[in-house]
């Protein structure tokens, strides 16, 4: 009798039976779904701007929805020119505004008649625009930073300074990591699916083994990125990290899945029945380990920063894709190559890990010490980070052209960045002293309006309106105010806060002031605060999905502890090397490595807790628990670790490096701690885990001693009833035999 006529005959058809028997349906929906999903990768948009994730609510964003809907959300760039002649810059100048897609450029020529003779031009009261034969200009484009015309203006502006051009700027720093992410992910993925298939090789037992794996991981992907295209835009962290990370973080379930098939197949049944009962146990541990994950990427969707949103959907979104991939399409694969697996079968590489249990065990309670002298000073360390916030940690890191010329610069012209008042057109007046007001500010180094432009009598009615729609409306003015320093400082954030001051005093109402400075403040604040409540509430969930999977109050706690330990001396170590990190890569990677490699935790415990049915002495059921799941432990956190420090040596964008740095460190300190601290941990918790355990035992032959008291109660009442109706139908029939008879007798 087949598999087919065995399922049949069962009593009903359930879902796993239909996943087994379906198989080759599945594969050719999987086929259309991954032809589709990577024509829709090529749509997906990618956004690099931070502010554009502030809430509606925050003033920064405000103003930028305002300044937008009445001038359009201009790019902005810094050119410097040399070495060149004043006349030279001039003709640059010219050229630049004839560019498509460039709205203004600001220069000397706007306060001074560069044609003049030398002996005529007071060069100290230009020389924040042109000194010692260089030029320095302010661009202001049409179009976004990240539109395309604004990539082809900067492209054509550096075709036509050549090798005598210096380019900074949002608009910049947005075309140059378009450029570097992309070239930059693809080589670590590549390093990436390289390490991790030379990793699985290591610690299968089969050649065949990690290109199934790489396979299925590879259609997941591919279909997470294709499903994106529901988003529209996505950011450029999200783009960076996501395929790398779902292919080092979902590895497992396929592992799990594997492992199951492979000793169930060896019982000697037919592969369809193998597969049926590998689906079965294996289940419930794959779905375990994919919650904690998705919970830990959850969290961040709950950020008021609206990236964690869209990073956070992202990643479990691909973790779910991952498990649907793994559960529905990997069976039918495994019975279509079970045999290719086999005949590819090779002698494990991997050396026995008792040594390393006796080892644990033995330092158990210096390590214990050591936790606990650090816990609390890395704990406070963590918070005491130097951290980024903005775009600056982004497109001009050290190493990059726009870094180096941004160095060139500031060298010679110092510090500039844009900020912009967008204020009501209600009074030319007010509009002239505001300027004249921060323009005599000493970190200013010009304040710009069409009030403060216009000539004395001169009305705004006889200009064209080509000229004037660039600084004023029908219901606002736009101001824009450059000032001498970096767009992240404290020093910035203090420039901004007294401009704010001051236009407000003008405007009390209906004023706003924007730009890269007033909104990396604005992100400074919100990301501050979300980071608490995403912290504590993936914590919540992860240990809600363990209490429900053990079913049990105290391993939750004796789980998360080696976890987050790992994540304070992860965060700590920064503080202590003197590194700058990106705070909202601090925040992804706190709840990545939660989320991620709790599992390891999770898999020690249950190891821990089936070993010690079998070796109730508490110090050798912990050597046999670290000898069983080291193996398992140490694939998944060195796949981790590898990718994490992949994408930190492959990229040169500091906030994407530092962001690698985290991840593969974190996962590394991990293991760490889950092979040396988790032991004794469960062995001081051993009391109480018992005691769970033996409660637990009688709950559940209570559960079934009330299950069949009920049951024979059941049947004792319907015998009961049986009777009952016997002996009513036997007087029945005795009074109508009884009533025939008086009949016969009359």
């Amino acid at each position: 009798m087949n598999t087919k006529e065995k399922i049949k005959k069962r009593p009903h058809h359930d879902v796993i039976d239909l996943i087994v028997e379906k198989g080759r349906w599945i594969e050719k929906i999987f086929a259309v779904v991954v032809i589709i999903s990577a024509i829709c990768t090529c749509f997906v948009q990618v956004n690099y701007d931070l502010s554009e994730y502030l809430p509606d609510w925050a003033p920064a964003k405000q103003g930028l929805n305002v300044m937008e809907e009445e001038f359009g959300y201009p790019g902005t760039a810094r050119v410097m020119v040399g070495p060149v002649t004043l006349y030279e810059a001039k003709a640059f100048k010219d050229r630049f505004a004839d560019i498509d897609g460039v709205d203004m450029v600001m220069w000397a020529d706007t306060t001074t008649d560069v044609y003049k003779a030398d002996i005529f031009i007071n060069y100290k009261d230009i020389e924040d625009y042109y000194k010692d034969g260089y030029a320095v200009m302010d661009i202001i484009f049409k179009e976004g930073d990240s539109s395309s015309l604004t990539k082809s203006a900067i492209h054509d502006m550096q075709k036509l300074t050549g090798g005598k051009g210096f380019f900074t700027g949002s608009a910049v720093q947005n075309k140059s990591l378009n450029e570097t992410l992309t070239r930059e992910i693809s080589i670590a993925m590549a390093m990436g699916v390289v390490m991790i298939a030379l990793i699985l090789c290591l610690t299968t037992t089969s050649w065949f083994e990690p290109v199934l794996f790489l396979m299925i991981m590879g259609i997941a992907i591919i279909i997470n990125m294709g499903t994106n295209l529901f988003i529209g835009t996505i950011s450029f962290i999200t783009f960076s990290v996501a395929a790398i990370l779902q292919l080092a973080v979902a590895m497992d379930y396929s592992v799990f899945l594997l492992d199951t098939f492979t000793k169930e197949r060896e019982k000697g049944d037919d592969p369809k029945a193998a597969m049926v009962r590998a689906l079965r146990k294996s289940l419930p541990s794959i779905l375990a380990s994919g919650a904690t994950t998705v919970i830990g990427f959850l969290a961040l969707m709950l950020m008021r920063f609206s990236i964690g949103k869209d990073l956070g959907f992202v990643l479990a979104k691909g973790i779910v894709i991952s498990l649907l991939t793994v559960l529905l399409l990997m069976p039918s694969l495994l019975l279509r190559w079970g045999d290719r697996i086999k005949k590819t079968e090779h002698k494990s590489f991997m050396p026995s890990f008792y040594r390393l249990g006796r080892m644990v065990h033995k330092v158990r309670y210096v390590v214990l010490a050591f936790v606990l002298l650090l816990m609390i000073p890395a704990y406070v360390a963590q918070n005491m980070n130097a951290f980024t916030f903005g775009n600056g940690a982004l497109g001009s890191s050290p190493g990059t052209k726009v870094y180096r010329d941004e160095q060139q610069i500031n060298s010679r012209f110092g510090k500039s960045n844009l900020i912009l008042a967008v204020v009501p057109n209600t009074n030319m007046v007010s509009e002239k002293k505001l300027t004249d007001d921060l323009t005599d500010l000493n970190y200013v180094r010009s304040a710009t309006s069409l009030a403060g432009k216009l000539p004395e009598g001169i009305p705004e009615k006889i200009l064209p309106k080509s000229l004037t729609s660039l600084m004023h409306t029908e219901d606002y003015s736009r101001i824009m105010i450059y000032v001498k320093s970096s767009d992240e400082s404290d020093f910035a954030f203090q420039c901004s806060d007294e401009i704010r001051g001051i236009v407000n005093g003008y405007y009390p109402e209906e004023a706003y002031v924007t730009g890269v400075i007033p909104s990396t403040q604005n992100i400074k604040s919100i990301i501050t605060e979300d980071y608490n409540f995403v912290n504590v509430l993936s914590i919540l969930g992860v240990g809600l999905v363990v209490m429900l999977s053990f079913q049990s109050l105290i391993i939750p706690i004796v789980v998360l502890i080696p976890i987050e330990v790992a994540v304070f001396f992860n965060m700590a170590i920064p503080y202590f090397t003197g590194e700058s990190i990106l705070y909202l890569g601090y925040i992804i990677v706190s709840c990545l490595q939660l989320g991620a490699t709790v599992d390891y935790s999770i898999l020690m415990t249950n190891n821990y807790m089936e070993i010690k049915k079998e070796y109730p002495e508490k110090s050798r059921a912990v050597m046999h628990t670290v000898s069983k799941s080291a193996l398992s432990i140490l694939t998944s956190g060195t796949i981790l670790t590898i990718v994490g420090y992949g994408l930190y040596f492959v990229s040169s964008v500091s906030a994407i490096a530092g962001l690698g740095h985290l991840i593969g460190r974190g996962a590394l300190i991990s293991v760490l701690m889950v092979l040396f601290l988790l032991p004794v941990l469960l062995t001081l918790a051993d009391p109480i885990l018992m005691w769970e355990s033996r409660q637990k035992i009688k709950f559940l032959a209570f559960l079934q001693e009330t299950k069949e008291k009920g049951i024979r109660n059941s049947i004792q009442k319907q015998l009961k009833k049986s009777v009952k109706m016997e002996l009513q139908k036997k007087d029945k029939e005795k009074q109508v035999k009884k009533e025939g008879m008086d009949n016969e007798d009359k």
